[in-house]
């Protein structure tokens, strides 16, 4: 009986498709930009590692018959792409074992490229994602609070002006599942959907969301500073917010919100009666007088997104000092962008190469050879970047 060699076209196909069925955040997200690299690559030139993505202008509705010309702003969220991937090693004798032999060490390498990628994707929706809600500690593990935690979501979302196109996911890790499925298994009345549940103990789609866990959940952890913070300078607007020295540190990624400042419908302005919400976009230490945050806040004109500039009062912190909550995040698909573009392939009868593209993933399967040890290393290598290119349409949930 012929052997099944371990060829790289082989390994690249067994690869993808492990790539694709294991991503449960990522094929959740907005994949069109790829097109930006791969179509131009195809025509000859590349955009570098880089690439700013065009978010729409606005504009402010005018009353009555006189014309009153604006400007038109577009905005830009840049995309940075990384390589990465991971690498095997096999003898001569082990390269000529059945793939099916093999999948194991291919599946646990494999493993750890899909891994990376979901949880920098994960941790960037902690990050980037200033729409929060919950209570940190306090799983939705009953039927009131699973049906809170969901529609309040979904309210947030609508505030926002998120899209209500089958196209919304909630992310959680596996104790809110957990609760969820505790906490909504008195809900469902369709059997497929009970018995699904049931069968899986995982929460199914429900109510108007998408719904999967993922072990790559974030925690975001807070600093020491208390929850009530320092007082603010009146009416300040944009990224940087002077306030009181601080008490204690803060750290990137924490949300704060200022006292009378409410969130606005981004097509009509008018007030969603929600605090603004805002994550700090780097680490503050002690003493610090300034809080980088975005968004900036605007506070009139197209892109208004509160109801005021800042008042003479204290900022407040979501969660508890030094407390740590898992980042669940609920968003629509346009909320984040994942690219995964092909590479440059290594020069002709240097080395074994085969990289294949589907639905958006690509991988690349280089082989070479080491004579003096009689090994022959694989490696897997992806290229990849994200960017939250609408973190307005999405809204974390603390556990």
């Amino acid at each position: 009986m012929a052997n099944t060699l371990v060829t790289c076209s082989i390994v690249a196909k067994e690869t993808l498709a492990i790539l694709q069925n294991m991503l449960g955040f990522a094929a959740n997200v907005n994949r069109d930009w790829e097109e930006e690299f791969t179509g131009n690559q195809s025509r000859g030139y590349s955009p570098g590692s880089t690439i700013n993505i065009k978010r729409p202008p606005r504009y402010t509705y005018r009353a009555g018959r006189v014309s009153v010309p604006q400007a038109t702003v577009e905005t830009t969220v840049p995309l940075v792409l990384s390589q990465g991937g991971t690498d095997l090693n096999f003898t001569n004798f082990e390269r000529t074992v059945s793939i099916q032999q093999f999948e194991q060490k291919m599946q646990a390498a494999v493993c750890t490229v899909v891994n990376e990628i979901d949880r920098q994707g994960c941790d960037l929706a902690r990050l980037a994602t200033f729409n929060t809600i919950g209570t940190p500690g306090t799983p939705p593990n009953t039927q009131a609070l699973a049906l809170q935690a969901i529609l309040g979501l979904n309210q947030r979302l609508d505030e926002m002006g998120a899209p209500r196109d089958k196209q919304r996911q909630l992310i959680m890790n596996p104790a809110f599942n957990a609760a969820a499925v505790q906490g909504l298994a008195g809900m469902f009345n369709a059997q497929d959907k009970l018995s699904s549940q049931y069968g899986k103990g995982l929460l199914v789609d429900s109510l108007g969301m998408g719904i999967n866990m993922d072990q790559n959940v974030a925690t975001h952890t807070n600093g020491t500073q208390v929850v009530t913070g320092t007082a603010v300078t009146a009416g300040q607007s944009g990224a940087s917010i002077t306030v009181g020295a601080l008490g204690g540190t803060m750290t990137k990624g924490t949300k704060i919100s200022f006292p009378t400042m409410f969130a606005v419908n981004p097509q009509s302005r008018v007030s969603t009666a929600t605090l603004a919400q805002f994550t700090l976009t780097a680490d503050v230490a002690a003493a610090a007088t300034v809080l980088p945050i975005s968004p900036a806040i605007v506070a009139s004109g197209p892109f208004q997104n509160v109801t005021t500039t800042t008042t003479a009062a204290n900022f407040t912190i979501f969660g508890v000092a030094s407390g740590a909550y898992a980042a669940n995040v609920a968003y629509h698909k346009d909320a984040f962008t994942l690219a995964m573009v092909p590479m440059a392939l290594p020069p002709k009868n240097t080395a074994e190469v085969s990289q294949m593209s589907d639905n958006g993933f690509t991988v690349k399967v280089t082989k070479f050879f080491d004579g003096i040890n009689d090994n022959a290393i694989m490696r897997l290598d992806v290229l990849f970047g994200w960017a939250a290119t609408y973190p307005e349409l999405a809204c974390l949930y603390a556990t």
